[in-house]
């Protein structure tokens, strides 16, 4: 089974959203409407929260955790994704925000409370050093990441088209029984 508890905390699906049966979905994970979460992909909420807006996918071999609350960090840092973005192959994603409309390419690296605004483009291989706050409306790339350039309009549309073409496919996989 790909969802387990953690203590008394059990994660929460919306609706048609489709778990890989190889993906492991620990504790406290709430996952929005019409997302996806694939092959050998794990988001362990474990020590602090997970919320994946509705939308998105976390592609396979990704991984999504969290820093626990301390006294000189009462929040610690949960992951945060919001709505309709893309999370490509094999990315690490470590008690970050991630805004609507983004994509973070494959094997990529986002530490600990990094903020990437709505419509961000992160280029494949890319490393966003901790508590870096990125600009809305720009490609990073590189390690460490740097902004690049603005996105052009062709590539703001991409990143909602790459979202929906995923639940498109999700959709797919839920409708094959």
């Amino acid at each position: 089974m790909s969802l387990s508890p953690y203590l008394d905390t059990t994660p929460v699906m919306g609706e048609r959203i489709y778990l890989h049966p190889s993906c492991q979905v620990i504790g406290d994970v709430r996952i929005g409407d019409d997302s996806s979460v694939w092959c050998n992909t794990v988001l362990r909420g474990d020590v602090n929260r997970i919320v994946i807006g509705k939308g998105s996918n976390v592609q396979d071999l990704s991984m999504g955790h969290v820093s626990h609350k301390t006294p000189e960090k009462p929040d610690g840092s949960p992951l945060i994704i919001g709505d309709y973005v893309t999370v490509g192959h094999s990315v690490i994603l470590h008690g970050c925000t991630i805004g609507n409309d983004c994509l973070i390419g494959m094997g990529s690296i986002i530490m600990d409370d990094v903020v990437i605004p709505e419509r961000v483009m992160i280029g494949a291989g890319s490393l966003v050093s901790p508590g870096k706050v990125l600009e809305s409306g720009m490609l990073y790339m590189g390690h460490p990441a740097r902004a690049v350039r603005a996105l052009t309009q062709e590539e703001i549309s991409y990143l909602r088209y790459s979202a929906e073409h995923y639940i498109r496919l999700k959709d797919n996989y839920l409708n094959k029984t």
